[in-house]
C-alpha cells in the first residue's frame, strides 16, 4: 500500500453531511456538502485511491453513528477507504468492515483496552491504522475531547506491538487551519517510528505536499488532505501532481 507517497482526501462526517472542523471542535464545523458519495465520486476522479473517512458524531459518541453515509461512499467508489470514529469495540470494527471500509483506523481504543487493538490487527491483518492525535505534545483521545496520560511514543509502541498497518498522526493544533504542515514534527515521527506515518494536520498548500514527500524516506508514507481541498486552495489533481515531481 505505501510503496510510493501517498495524497489521501479526507471526508469528515456529521449528521450524514462533509464538514471539516477547525483544531478539533465540534462547534467550529463548517459543512461543505450534503453528498458524501458525490464527494468521494470527485475525488476518484480526480485519481484519489484512498479515502480517509471520519465518522466525527461516532468519534463522541463511542460508536460508529454515520454508517449509512459511509455505505453510500462505498457503494459509489472503487477506490480504496480507511473509516475512522467510534471503533472501540471488535463488534464495531466488525461493522465497519462489514459495509466496505479496506483500512480501519483505531484511537482511543487501543489506549482503554490495550488487548482490543491486537485482536483487531490479527483478525484483520494489515487493515488496520493507528490513530495518533496530538495535541501540543499530549495525546488526545475520545474524539479530542479528553488528553491521555500516555505519551506520543508509548502510544506509537503500542501500535506497533499489536501490528497497526500504518500510523495516521494528526496534528490537532493546525488542523483545519491551512497554516501550514508541521514538517519538523512528521520528520522526528517518521525516523523514530517502524511503521509508516501518514500525516495530517495544517496543509495549506502545494508546498506542504511538496515538503512531506521529501520525508518519504524517513518513513512518513503519505499526508491527508481535507479543508485545502474543499476550499479550493488546490485541487486533489494538483496535489497528486506534486508528489510526484517532489
Amino acid at each position: 500500500m505505501f510503496e510510493r507517497f501517498r495524497v489521501i482526501p479526507a471526508i469528515d462526517l456529521k449528521d450524514g453531511q462533509v464538514v471539516r472542523l477547525r483544531q478539533g471542535e465540534m462547534a467550529h464545523s463548517t459543512v461543505y456538502h450534503a453528498d458524501p458519495a458525490n464527494t468521494a465520486e470527485n475525488f476518484e476522479k480526480e485519481g484519489a485511491e484512498l479515502i480517509h473517512v471520519v465518522d466525527l458524531d461516532g468519534a463522541i459518541a463511542g460508536a460508529p453513528r454515520n454508517i449509512d453515509a459511509i455505505g453510500k461512499i462505498r457503494r459509489a467508489t472503487n477506490c480504496r477507504i480507511d473509516v475512522s470514529g467510534g471503533v472501540r469495540t471488535i463488534e464495531s470494527v466488525r461493522q465497519v468492515a462489514a459495509i466496505g471500509a479496506d483500512f480501519i483506523s483505531m484511537g482511543s481504543a487501543a489506549f482503554m483496552n490495550p488487548d482490543l487493538i491486537g485482536r483487531a490487527c490479527n483478525e484483520f491483518p494489515g487493515r488496520v491504522f493507528g490513530s495518533v492525535d496530538v495535541r501540543d505534545g499530549r495525546l488526545a483521545i475520545k474524539g479530542w475531547v479528553e488528553t491521555s496520560e500516555l505519551t506520543i511514543a508509548q502510544a506509537i509502541e503500542c501500535f506497533q506491538q499489536a501490528g497497526a498497518a500504518a500510523l495516521i498522526v494528526t496534528d490537532i493544533s493546525r488542523d483545519g487551519t491551512q497554516n501550514g504542515a508541521d514538517v519538523s514534527l512528521f520528520s522526528e515521527l517518521g525516523r523514530s517510528s517502524r511503521t509508516p506515518v501518514i500525516a495530517s494536520g495544517g496543509v495549506g498548500g502545494l508546498d506542504d505536499i511538496r515538503a512531506l514527500k521529501s520525508l518519504f524516506c524517513q518513513g512518513i508514507a503519505g499526508v491527508i488532505v481535507g479543508r485545502a481541498l474543499y476550499e479550493r486552495r488546490f485541487t486533489l489533481g494538483e496535489a497528486l501532481s506534486a508528489a510526484d515531481e517532489a
